[in-house]
């Protein structure tokens, strides 16, 4: 154990972690506000110049704070620096949503999470476009700050009128979701965007979250901590827990839930 690691509970990786994503969060919305250019990633996926600036804000603030734990970050990833990971190591993706992002409706977010033996320990999401943060650490609970309000965040159980259903907006997968609900009675779908799926189901406004699709690592690290921590899980379609440090970073089609969902 590193003395990093042992100060996860005192919540000092906490707060600095919240405020790299806030300054993030400011390098986004400098770029947000701009006639910015999109250019595309070899993997045909879009990229902006908000996604470069806000990483480099958020990798030379995690060497600060921790040194010696390896950061594995998306733009980084894709310009081919990948460090050695060893048993734990941060997972950064400095805007998630890109194509959120694009079409200007603020659903893109900032991520950050730690990463321990393949658990995300600590994560943090922030929202910069409406103004709103998560954050959840392993066995201490999740938190939702928005509008100078903070309130504990808590799964559900499902209601008895149907599930609540959260799914991409710009990733559509949608035959294959009502496949494998194979009946289930869904009251609400709720289309939304990045990360802030996984923070629908730890907030309690949606009971599920299938993903169908592919994902890597980082876009779901740090909002699955979150989830977690407020009592939901994360699991392949198998049934077992998702772990991360995986060959090539990403992800199995998986399930998030809440509440016995």
């Amino acid at each position: 154990m590193t003395r990093w690691t042992a100060e996860v509970g005192s919540g000092v990786l906490l707060d600095g972690v919240r405020a790299l994503c806030l300054d993030a969060g400011n390098v986004i919305l400098d770029v947000y506000r701009t006639a910015f250019e999109v250019t595309g990633k070899s993997d045909g996926s879009p990229v902006t110049g908000a996604d470069a600036r806000a990483e480099a804000v958020i990798v030379k603030g995690l060497r600060r704070l921790a040194p010696g734990i390896p950061v594995v970050a998306e733009e980084s990833v894709a310009a081919g620096h990948i460090p050695d990971t060893g048993s734990e190591f941060w997972l950064v993706d400095p805007l998630d949503g890109t194509r959120e992002f694009i079409s200007r409706n603020g659903e893109f977010t900032v991520n950050i999470a730690l990463i321990r033996e393949g658990v995300p320990v600590l994560g943090v999401v922030y929202a910069p476009a409406i103004g709103t943060l998560y954050e959840g650490k392993a066995g201490l609970g999740a938190i939702r700050t928005a509008g100078g309000s903070r309130h504990t965040l808590c799964v559900r159980p499902p209601l008895a009128a149907g599930l609540t259903v959260v799914a991409s907006r710009s990733h559509g997968d949608m035959d294959e979701i009502a496949c494998f609900l194979g009946g289930r009675p869904v009251e609400n779908l709720l289309q939304v965007g990045s990360s802030l799926k996984l923070c629908r189901v730890a907030e309690g406004a949606a009971d599920l979250y299938p993903r169908l699709g592919r994902t890597m690592e980082w876009d779901i690290a740090a909002g699955q901590a979150v989830l977690e921590a407020a009592g939901g899980r994360v699991q392949t379609l198998d049934g077992t827990p998702l772990r991360y440090g995986k060959p090539g970073f990403e992800n199995p089609h998986f399930v998030a839930s809440g509440a016995r969902a």
